[in-house]
């Protein structure tokens, strides 16, 4: 299969594809392509949700492999000429490991590896080289359960004196799993080492688990992490409170680069991983960027979506010297500058304009330039502070926290404004995002209240039978209430309340005995469940219901009412570490019936159109997508807009958007305060953004603060603070989004759509 490099200044060459899941296709034909020349070779693969698409699309091919739908999709790739590949004689490596944790637990890589690779793949268990923590030897033939009962190694016994026996049992077993180490990594090597070797990139750009600083000559070894590297892991492992605490087993740099002739191929996706796809493939071999150890193999490269290519000068360039020329480049070029040279655009001379390789593309460049590009700008700023009225707006989220993150101050506008009718909607239940501790927690404090009969309501003679779906609004505004007099123990309450009505609707609970008996069983499961292991769906209906709750209070600080907030909990969200994809009738006909109810005029929602997100969003957009096609077709939606926003994850540069918003302190403000008096299960940031040990919050005023930086530049500082509008002087950040009309925003979204249709 011809994989022409793309690379001309990169150090790695690097191929280029579209979105996410073609990323997974195009993996799994060089992977199959290699088998096929490789029949018994060594190959090592990710776990994760990065491998999803080349675990599917390798699956796919295999059964499909004479069918006419294979064989189109194998000569499209070059493989029409190759015999179907045999796997079951493949030998495989395990990459790493979490330590301790047991290998029977769903969230181990051992179990991925045995359910995906093993099993998925039919590669045969003898000849797979696994990291199983349950059979690591440790001192005195003991479980890791009993060497470190808290799951915690302090690695500073390798070189200090043992205090106590305990530590000295802990110290003796460090030594043994340092041995047990080498020996997997002597084992890699006697079968010649790996021939084949698929990765993801850490934010951090960690290889396996080689974090920044790791060596170019290190090998397998058990280790700690790093913080960006805990904050990726937090998900698998129940919370950053436990993957911090949690070491790994890796193998090495040195272990993935020992076969000279090896095939590397690391993947990544989205422009979240653009700076780190940068620093690995531009700068020579570096500890700080554990991926440029690749540079030492011939056979390595990068399968990168545009969105990770974008920041490579390759790519820049490429930008800008193909295709048609248009005010978006003009206006990218001359704002780059600005930072570039750190020159307010009124200061830039003809002559430097000149200079650069890009501006100096523009055609008709002059001392006009700039100022055109000003007005273009100030032509978006003028739609973001346009008054919107008779409006109704229908704002969207794959999960709670979403919308008020991506553009909470732009709503703020729209309420303020009497025409207009809002509704919220989030689109999954949230669940995996509330850690059994917080759960616990709080059915503790909802027994105490019920003890003391602080819980009033389920007293009603028909508390039981309906009237627990009564009053939501009641919840709502007493805890508001409470968090403006500072109440916090009342604050909870309005919690609790939530929390019982929600056991009696899910539990179908008859009675207050059987309240309290159902809170102690539920105690207990979350109490004898593994961190991260997936709760019963009893459960996990219970945590997205206190998200729905939080929901609800931040929409209510503006006057919304529960009725306007709906939660459709799309059944794809399973909790599963592979999503199902959108079905028609399970996942756009509520979407659909919500449009149909509310009739909005303008919708907003995440664009992700890459894939490259989290799964949720991107599997959100697709099944909008369909129900705005639908819908559609129903009605005539000539009017209707998108209203397409990014938020912690991703950020629309100002060439991409077409409205900006200007932010206040104000606005700054009701936004981190809204998330931490009301997102109570997120404030602690159980499941951080690696860029941030903290709120999310506060990730999304940095990006509208440096957003505004960004513009300043361009415009200069006199412009916002000597505005002849109010909204515009107090401006200390800026939100940008895209305005799209129907057949725009399904463009966005069909590009994603047709690439997945093989596996639908």
């Amino acid at each position: 299969m011809h994989r022409p490099a793309a690379s001309i200044s990169t150090r790695v060459p690097y191929v280029l594809v579209d979105n996410f899941p073609k990323l997974g296709l195009l993996t799994a034909c060089r992977f199959l392509e290699w088998v096929s020349a490789n029949p018994e070779g060594v190959v090592s693969l990710p776990t994760g949700k990065t491998p999803e698409y080349f675990i599917k699309w390798t699956q796919f091919l295999l059964r499909e492999w004479d069918s006419p739908k294979g064989k189109a999709i194998r000569k499209e790739n070059g493989l029409e000429k190759l015999a179907k590949p045999v796997l079951s004689g493949l030998h495989f490596v395990q990459i790493d490991e979490f330590f301790p944790i047991s290998a029977r637990q769903k969230n181990s890589f051992h179990h991925y590896v045995e359910e995906f690779y093993l099993k998925g793949f039919g590669l045969k268990r003898e000849n797979a080289l696994l990291i199983n923590c349950d059979e690591i030897p440790l001192a005195e033939g003991k479980h890791f359960s009993e060497v470190f009962p808290d799951l915690r190694v302090d690695l500073s016994l390798r070189f200090r004196e043992a205090q106590n026996q305990q530590e000295a049992l802990q110290q003796e077993s460090i030594y043994r799993i340092d041995q047990w180490c080498g020996a997997y990594e002597e084992k890699i090597r006697a079968m010649g080492g790996i021939g084949f070797f698929l990765g993801g990139i850490g934010p951090d750009g960690h290889i396996a688990f080689n974090t920044r600083g790791s060596h170019r000559y290190s090998v397998t070894r058990l280790t700690e992490t790093n913080f960006e590297t805990q904050a990726v892991a937090a998900g698998d492992l129940g919370g950053i409170e436990v993957s911090a605490n949690r070491l790994v087993i890796t193998i090495g740099l040195e272990t993935i680069t020992y076969k000279p002739d090896a095939v590397a191929i690391i993947i990544a996706a989205g422009e979240a991983k653009a700076g780190i796809i940068k620093e690995s493939l531009e700068q020579p071999l570096s500890n700080r960027f554990p991926a440029t150890v690749l540079q030492v193999l011939p056979n390595s490269r990068f399968y990168l979506t545009k969105g990770a290519a974008c920041r490579l000068r390759d790519e820049v360039d490429r930008y800008y010297q193909t295709g048609p020329w248009n005010d978006a480049k003009t206006d990218r070029a001359v704002m780059d500058l600005c930072k570039k040279l750190g020159k307010y655009g009124h200061r830039i001379t003809l002559d430097e304009l000149k200079q650069d390789p890009y501006t100096r593309l523009i055609p008709d460049l002059s001392e006009e330039t700039i100022s055109q590009v000003s007005a273009r700008m100030i032509e978006k700023l003028n739609r973001g502070i346009e008054k919107e009225t008779h409006q109704v707006l229908l704002h969207t989220g794959p999960h709670h926290d979403d919308i008020s993150l991506g553009i909470l101050p732009h709503i703020t506008n729209q309420l303020n404004e009497r025409s207009n009718d809002a509704h919220f909607a989030v689109l999954t239940s949230g669940f995996t995002a509330v850690t059994n501790r917080f759960v616990i927690d709080t059915l503790i404090e909802t027994k105490r209240l019920l003890d003391e009969e602080q819980i009033q309501m389920v007293k009603y003679e028909d508390f039981f039978r309906s009237g627990y779906k009564l009053k939501t609004d009641k919840d709502v505004y007493h805890y508001l209430t409470n968090v403006a007099s500072e109440q916090e123990r009342e604050r909870l309450r309005g919690l609790c309340h939530r929390v019982v009505r929600a056991l009696v609707e899910i539990f179908a609970i008859p009675d207050r005995q059987k309240l309290r008996e159902t809170i102690n069983e539920v105690i207990s499961v979350l109490r004898n469940s593994y961190d991260g292991e997936k709760n019963p769906p009893k459960i996990q209906k219970l945590k997205g219901m206190i998200r729905e709750f939080e929901e609800e209070l931040v929409w209510a600080h503006f006057g919304v009412q529960v009725k306007h907030v709906h939660h459709l909990r799309l059944g794809f969200y399973t909790g599963d570490i592979f999503t199902e994809q959108p079905e028609r009738k399970r996942d756009v006909e509520p979407i659909l019936a919500l449009f149909r109810q509310v009739n909005p005029t303008k919708i907003s929602l995440t664009l992700d159109p890459e894939g490259s997100g989290p799964d949720t969003h991107y599997k959100v957009l697709q099944a909008t997508a369909e129900a705005v096609r639908q819908w559609s077709k129903e009605r005539d939606c000539s009017d209707l807009r998108i209203i397409g926003y990014r938020n912690v994850w991703f950020q629309f540069q100002a060439d991409e958007s077409d409205v900006i918003v200007p932010v206040s302190l104000g606005d700054m403000s009701v936004m981190e305060d809204s998330f931490a008096n009301c997102y109570l299960s997120q404030v602690h940031a159980s499941f951080p953004s690696y860029a941030h040990n903290g709120k999310f919050s506060t990730i999304a005023k940095r990006t509208w603060v440096s957003q505004l930086n960004d513009m300043q530049l361009l415009l200069g500082k006199n412009y916002f603070y000597l505005h002849e509008t109010a909204q515009v002087r107090a401006s200390h950040g800026l939100i940008f989004f895209k305005d799209m009309d129907v057949p725009t925003f399904l463009a966005h979204a069909r590009a994603l759509e047709k690439t997945m249709e093989g596996l639908l």
